[in-house]
């Protein structure tokens, strides 16, 4: 990685986009500095730290500390990955933005474009509905029709301009724009994170209990980063083999080729499905005083990861057994909306590919099905580790407001991987370049 990187630097383009890149960064993190109009800063900070869920910390961490404090960027770019998400699953169920997602590079630009439009239309009524519903609880400091539209304007707006930063990353700096953003919100939140764990195992401790705490903490950090790295990494390579033409005295094509199939194939949206669906009732009941004394209140406090596997209250961890359910329900959904055997057999046979041992058509989509349910079991169950594990460590030990989740740690070793690999594919172009120039 770092060798990657150390060449990149020798290459003058590509540094200029890195430090083009970087410079957006140090905006997007003065903007989370900046306070919105007619708020009361203190008010999320008093909620948060009243919820303390996984979901809760794990959103304030994508938007970099921004909704805690409730800056101008509070809304940080959840909606452009709520519009792209939607918009991604919108395409496979209406048949003219699928004809578009397939169409030349203007029909992609169309479709960009309503996930622009989506992204306004969210990054408004998120901000309208936090406005109206925190806002009577003591967000705004005066609660009039005037500071309401103030508010709504200011945070749409800061939504708006996050995802244009995020785009000018993509189109003049290393590219991944919005990746890069959330990845940098994120890494944002660690050193607070740091502070909880040392404060917590190794302050005010005997020298050899701080020292052996600090050891495992490194060790398991390190372990877990491992593991993702070999999750995001790992693939099935599928042969195909293309049958050869003649013509003449010469035989074209025959050659060999994989299909490339990841391990991880649904990445890290089975997580956030999962964890927006047992968050969204809590938030919800927020609104409201909900007495949680009541059989309601009890099953709002077990869909909580804050309520998780406490030796205090075992039965709440049904909640627990329910987001590993529904992580694995979304990594199939979500794989067999967005990837398709039939469309891909049937496009290996009208290029003459086929996968050898496997008859062309309905044998070789049946064939990809069963690798492919294979692949989203091993990738669900790999998911659910590194969600779970930092639940049960928070659950057992009595922690607290820890923003670097399982869900956390999926996504930087992601953007990082990926950006590296962005990178190397401008290097070689460059290489390329050159090549032919002389």
């Amino acid at each position: 990685m770092w060798k990657t990187i150390q060449n990149a630097l020798k290459v003058e383009e590509i540094r200029k986009r890195i430090l083009y890149t970087l410079l957006i960064l140090v905006l997007v993190r003065l903007g989370c500095a900046i306070p919105a109009p007619g708020v009361n800063p203190e008010y999320f900070r008093n909620w948060i730290a009243q919820q303390s869920g996984d979901a809760f910390n794990f959103f304030n961490a994508m938007t970099g500390g921004s909704f805690e404090s409730m800056s101008v960027f509070a809304l940080s770019i959840t909606p452009y990955i709520t519009a792209s998400i939607i918009i991604q699953l919108l395409t496979i169920a209406i048949p003219a933005l699928e004809e578009m997602s397939k169409d030349s590079e203007h029909g992609r630009q169309k479709l960009n474009d309503i996930t622009r439009y989506t992204t306004v239309g969210l990054a408004f009524i998120e901000a309208l509905a936090m406005s109206i519903g925190f806002g009577r609880q003591g967000l705004l400091v005066n609660y009039t029709w005037y500071n309401v539209l103030v508010a709504v304007v200011t945070l749409t707006a800061g939504a708006v301009v996050l995802m244009w930063l995020g785009e000018k990353i993509t189109e003049c700096g290393i590219g991944n724009g919005i990746s890069m953003i959330l990845l940098f919100n994120i890494l944002s939140s660690i050193p607070q994170d740091i502070a909880n764990l040392f404060e917590v195992f190794v302050f005010g401790k005997s020298v050899v209990v701080g020292v052996l705490a600090a050891v495992v903490i490194i060790a398991l950090i390190i372990a877990m980063i491992a593991f993702v790295v070999i999750l995001n990494g790992g693939e099935r390579r599928i042969p195909v083999q293309y049958s050869g033409k003649m013509q003449g005295r010469r035989t074209y094509g025959g050659q060999s080729t994989s299909m490339p199939l990841k391990a991880n194939i649904a990445g890290v949206i089975p997580v956030i499905f999962a964890s927006s669906l047992m968050s969204t009732p809590v938030m919800i009941a927020s609104f409201f005083n909900v007495d949680y004394t009541t059989i309601g209140g009890h099953i709002l406090a077990a869909l909580s990861s804050n309520n998780w596997v406490r030796a205090d209250r075992p039965w709440y961890s049904i909640g627990l057994l329910i987001y590993i359910a529904l992580i694995i329900l979304f990594a199939y959904f979500y794989v067999s909306i967005t990837f398709n055997p039939i469309e891909i057999a049937n496009n290996l046979k009208k290029q003459g590919g086929f996968i050898p041992g496997i008859r062309p058509g309905k044998s070789t989509s049946d064939y990809l099905t069963n690798v492919l349910n294979y692949l989203i079991l091993i990738g669900a169950i790999g998911l659910v580790i590194v969600s779970v594990i930092p639940i049960i460590l928070s659950g057992t030990l009595n922690i607290s407001r820890l923003s670097f989740t399982g869900t956390s740690l999926i996504i930087i070793v992601s953007v990082v991987m990926e950006t590296l690999n962005q990178i190397e594919s401008m290097m070689r172009v460059r290489n390329y370049t050159g090549f032919l120039k002389s």
